[in-house]
């Protein structure tokens, strides 16, 4: 399929307007991207430092902010984003994904506010709760609405292009940081944060004019308005036999979930729903484990305090490296399949870590005040050639392909909940990381002082990520929502799931047990009748 942007022959319709649609909604990822990339510009920032200092210094006598307060300011985005995306489920099941992701950009744009705003850290916090609470709506909505609207033969690009958002994002902040960090007054940490108006304007104006998914609307029941949904997102008419088929099978779906019984929170740990539930979890927790957001949200301060003065211009491009990687990575995600993108992403980026580890710790130490000295600076700037290789095998893999997955693996009627946890998942993980590295990577009392070393403790999350690929993700490429659902049915082993082929639809199901009911009932009346003629009376006996 080449770039697999061509449609094949035998699909109906125009897929263009699926595509275009799916991919601006991915632009709600710049929110998450931008937010975290410019957190990390702001903790280095002279003038931030002097401003929200409380008393602190650093070890050359320049006002500062704690370790414990760092931890604070980069991590309640993290918690935000946690609580934000368990509530992502009730809103957007309860009010439509659309209008759902409308909501939550109002809520981010509050927290943008209170942020601009501040010029001391309690406000400044209470607004990156509340930016990141609308961050945690916004990621766990947005692959929901994508999965549920994209044609299967591209599906993976569209939601992988979410993750192409977030580094877009990242690389922006570290553009508008890299412009404003010299200005000695409150703009160089107002302006990168208020440009997160734009942002949010964009995704807003965007949705008031998209449609709601079909499949949300056949689960409100409303199949004339799902209809009309599909209609223009396959841009072919409301009677056309490839729009009438796709509804009947996502309808004949939900019809046969629902049979099962109402979903709760608690299907989502029955059955195989739980074997998807911990294989979306684990994927979610082991993107983050990995270490790629060490590099974003302390790079600029980590860089700087490793020796290289032009700190912000490593953290440049090393965000470049991640946008232009992640491309390669929507190429193979429906080229090549998501098992082996993941498996040898996460052996590219074990690799990687495991140099980079080696390479920091044997050419650096620390004098007695706790500052960074480079025994070898061309092994220093080999370590940073690795972070990029690292990068580069994240964005191409573990980067786009989480989304993908868990945004694919859940049924209809548990797939909000159930996303809402996996991306939960990754926001909590985010936030231990964002809280506990000043901790670990910092020289001072009560500090664990890993420095460098804390590439060895990525390392083993990145092995770790090999063996879980292997034994528990499925083969899902090519495959519709429904027939990744009846793949976990039938399939035990994730290792079994190549070349796996659906047998039958849910159409056809749902029709075999029509035609079962229908004889059932004509048995059962046959049987009446017989009963009905064959008694006799006493004096006919």
């Amino acid at each position: 399929m080449g770039l697999m942007l061509k449609k094949p022959a035998d699909v109906a319709g125009k897929s263009w307007p699926a595509i275009v649609i799916g991919m601006f909604v991915a632009f709600g990822g710049v929110l998450f991207g931008y937010d975290t990339g410019t957190i990390g510009g702001i903790l280095a920032m002279t003038y931030w430092r002097k401003q929200f200092s409380t008393g602190h210094v650093d070890s050359t006598g320049a006002p500062s902010v704690t370790a414990s307060q760092q931890a604070e300011i980069v991590s309640i985005l993290s918690a935000g984003t946690f609580f934000g995306a368990l509530g992502a489920a009730y809103l957007g099941d309860a009010i439509g994904r659309r209008l759902a992701i409308i909501a939550s950009s109002c809520v981010f744009a509050f927290g943008v506010i209170l942020q601009t705003a501040s010029s001391a850290i309690p406000m400044f916090v209470a607004g990156r709760f509340f930016a990141g609470f609308g961050v945690g709506l916004i990621s766990a909505l947005i692959p929901l609405y994508q999965s549920e609207t994209s044609p299967k033969w591209i599906r993976g690009v569209i939601v992988g292009s979410y993750q192409l958002a977030i580094t877009i994002g990242l690389l922006l902040a570290s553009i508008v940081n890299n412009a404003t960090k010299n200005r000695d007054d409150s703009g160089s940490y107002r302006i990168p944060i208020a440009v997160q108006f734009a942002w949010a304007i964009v995704l807003v104006s965007g949705m008031l004019l998209l449609p709601e998914t079909p499949r949300y609307l056949i689960k409100r029941d409303k199949t004339a308005a799902a209809l009309k949904s599909l209609s223009r997102l396959r841009r072919l008419p409301v009677d056309h036999p490839a729009v009438v088929e796709e509804l009947a099978e996502i309808r004949a779906n939900h019809d046969y979930e629902m049979s099962l019984g109402k979903a709760t929170y608690l299907d989502c740990f029955k059955g195989n729903l739980l074997k998807r539930l911990i294989t979306g979890c684990c994927l979610q927790g082991l993107q983050q484990l990995t270490g790629i957001n060490f590099i974003f949200y302390y790079g600029t301060q980590f860089f700087k305090n490793s020796g290289f003065h032009n700190s912000f211009v490593i953290s440049l491009i090393t965000n470049c490296v991640n946008t232009a990687s992640t491309f390669p990575g929507l190429y193979a995600i429906d080229k090549w399949g998501r098992r082996p993108v993941l498996f040898w992403g996460a052996v590219g980026m074990a690799v990687s870590q495991l140099i980079v580890a080696v390479l920091g710790t044997t050419t650096t130490s620390q004098d007695s005040m706790g500052n960074i000295i480079v025994h070898n600076l061309p092994a220093q700037k080999a370590a940073i050639a690795f972070i990029c290789i690292y990068i580069f095998f994240f964005a191409a893999s573990w980067g786009p392909i989480a989304w993908v997955v868990t945004g694919e693996i859940f049924p209809l009627k548990v797939r909000a909940k159930s996303l809402s946890m996996t991306t939960a998942t990754n926001w909590l993980l985010n936030w231990a990381i964002a809280y506990s590295t000043p901790y670990l990577v910092n020289w001072g009392p009560g500090n664990a002082n890993l420095q460098s070393k804390i590439f060895f403790i990525w390392f083993g999350c990145c092995f770790i990520c090999i063996g879980f690929v292997y034994f528990l993700i499925y083969e899902t490429k090519n495959l519709s929502l429904e027939e990744v659902d009846e793949l976990y049915n039938e399939v035990s082993s994730a290792r079994k799931s190549l070349g796996w082929k659906p047998t039958i639809t849910f159409t056809e199901i749902a029709h075999a047990s029509g035609a079962t009911a229908k004889r059932r009932e004509a048995d059962a009346g046959s049987n009446e009748h017989v009963e009905h003629v064959e008694p006799k009376t006493e004096a006919e006996a």
